[in-house]
């Protein structure tokens, strides 16, 4: 009975790190680019149980216990073993701002940030105040070359993440090249967006303000290169990849295990209750 109390208030603790995972994840529903936090749980060892006498004496001699009858299993409680990001897509949502930017594939953007080098997936970018291509917070995006900085009206991203500016503001004649479809004579080719990736992203720390910054598990960050980048969309953004459904259902499937668990303990202290009122009465 006692040991029930234990394997219940395991699972109390177990379901309130679910629930708390919900909850964020509901409160950020509608946040762009956020990645729906995952609760991994694992169980203590199990204890095999065999049938013994009424005194506890096995029923076979000694040395030959292991041909005690076996009972069963019984569990000893369960415990959080990792809290994890989803980095699964999202949706793709228009919104024709020439600031917006969204990845379509793995990957990440770098901001530039008071506290070093962060990374996300929220594309929501603003023009600042020194024309520099900022998030909402007003760290800047930062290109291969350094933080972009742009003109209103006068840059196109491509796929590649490519900014490609109006030759006739171009700082530097000589970066002018020509560019078939495009409603520019000439362009010139400002900066490409600096695109990273992980070892293992899904251990990437959350710090808000949809950043993340990198771990030991994670790995450092890595530039990505190549067929491994992501497809850039100017005039999207990201949406979250939380299904509000899901996750109420998730917090229904939380509370009813968490009761469960409760009247586990509940009925474990009615019944050692039971026990010493017929010990003290009987004794």
């Amino acid at each position: 009975m006692i040991r029930g109390w234990f394997t219940g208030a395991s699972g109390m603790q177990a379901q309130q790190w679910r629930l708390d995972a919900v909850a964020n994840n509901l409160a950020n529903v509608d946040v762009d680019g956020y990645k729906r936090d995952m609760a991994a749980f694992k169980t203590f060892p199990q204890l095999l149980l065999r049938r013994t006498d009424d005194d506890g004496v096995y029923r076979h001699p000694f040395g030959s216990a292991d041909a005690a009858p076996i009972i069963g299993k019984i569990g000893t409680g369960v415990e959080l073993n990792e809290l994890y990001t989803d980095l699964s897509q999202g949706a793709m949502k228009e919104t024709q701002s020439d600031f917006d930017l969204a990845l379509d594939g793995g990957g990440f953007f770098a901001i530039a940030t008071p506290w070093g080098e962060r990374y996300t997936r929220n594309g929501s970018f603003q023009l600042g105040k020194e024309g520099f291509l900022e998030t909402k917070e007003g760290y800047p995006v930062l290109g291969e070359k350094g933080p972009v900085r742009v003109k209103a009206n006068n840059f196109q991203i491509d796929k590649d993440g490519r900014i490609w500016i109006n030759a006739a503001y171009a700082d530097d004649p000589s970066l002018m090249i020509s560019r078939e479809n495009n409603t520019w004579e000439e362009t010139a080719l400002l900066d490409t967006l600096k695109l990273v990736t992980f070892d293992i992203d899904r251990y990437l720390e959350k710090q808000g303000s949809s950043l993340y910054r990198e771990s030991e598990t994670s790995g450092p960050a890595v530039l990505v290169e190549g067929e491994r980048r992501p497809a850039v969309l100017q005039g999207f953004v990201e949406a979250s990849n939380v299904d509000p459904v899901i996750e109420m259902v998730q917090m229904i499937e939380v509370n009813r295990a968490y009761e469960a668990n409760q009247k586990v303990i509940q009925s474990g202290d009615s019944m050692l209750g039971t026990l010493i009122n017929q010990v003290i009465r009987f004794g």
